[in-house]
């Protein structure tokens, strides 16, 4: 089955309201239905309602840039293997490595002919159904966050110092949701939500308390805050995040 014959759906992710319309329009004259996001939360609203077939994902994007989203699609196991083709207005060698370094399935610069983005989709939707096992990322070891080191297979967490800072099943499973989603404000219901996905089931005072726990844990070793309280709305993970592989 083709992708036109498919029907597939593809969300474009491009700040720009002109371009944005164009790929549009283009996409769903060649058979694909297509929905549009102008940047990071347009899009987690977009997948909330149901995950497209493949992400055109633009990388300079207000906010969150592609390839931060691009990551936080590969860390999530719902998304972890959706397509990706990333888009960027800047042609250099150095960041078409680090998008596909990111899990990016292809790269295609600015300015481009519609037609070969056309041609791309399409290619990409054929690999991704002709290989589905190979498609999985390569697990990381671990990841670093404003000078920490948290080691996934020994369940290791060390301060900027080199200094081992215990955790607990808990903090542990409660460090890889923040881990997951950097930069990003998550309310309770939300933590709550990828806590019972890993088979706890806290309250919501319980889920305040873990925090707390967790934000100790993260006090030693680093003058500027791991995790922070967003007044009225929630918790963030304040640095940024990087896997190591």
């Amino acid at each position: 089955m083709s992708a036109v014959e498919g029907n597939d759906r593809i969300l474009v992710v491009e700040d720009d309201e002109e371009t944005r319309t164009l790929l549009r329009d283009y996409l769903e004259r060649n058979g694909f239905r297509c929905t549009t996001a102008r940047d990071g939360p347009a899009m987690r609203a977009e997948l909330v309602r149901g995950a497209p077939d493949l992400v055109v994902l633009d990388l300079m994007l207000p906010g969150e840039d592609g390839l931060t989203l691009c990551r936080t699609l590969r860390a999530d196991p719902v998304t972890a293997n959706l397509p990706v083709i990333m888009l960027t207005a800047r042609a250099e060698e150095t960041d078409r490595i680090v998008g596909l370094e990111m899990g990016a399935d292809d790269y295609l610069p600015k300015p481009f002919n519609p037609r070969e983005l056309l041609a791309r989709v399409k290619s990409v939707l054929r690999r991704a159904r002709a290989t589905p096992l190979s498609r999985a990322p390569q697990e990381p070891k671990g990841f670093r966050f404003g000078g920490w080191t948290l080691d996934l297979a020994a369940r290791r967490l060390n301060t900027p110092d080199g200094v081992l800072v215990p955790l607990s099943r808990s903090e542990f499973l409660l460090l890889r949701i923040f881990i997951a989603h950097p930069r990003q404000v998550l309310d309770r219901d939300k933590i709550m939500t990828l806590y019972k996905g890993r088979e706890a089931d806290p309250d919501d005072r319980g889920i305040d308390v873990q925090v707390g726990r967790l934000r100790k844990r993260l006090a030693d070793g680093l003058s500027e805050e791991v995790i922070r309280t967003v007044w009225g709305q929630g918790y963030m993970m304040d640095v940024d995040v990087d896997p190591w592989f």
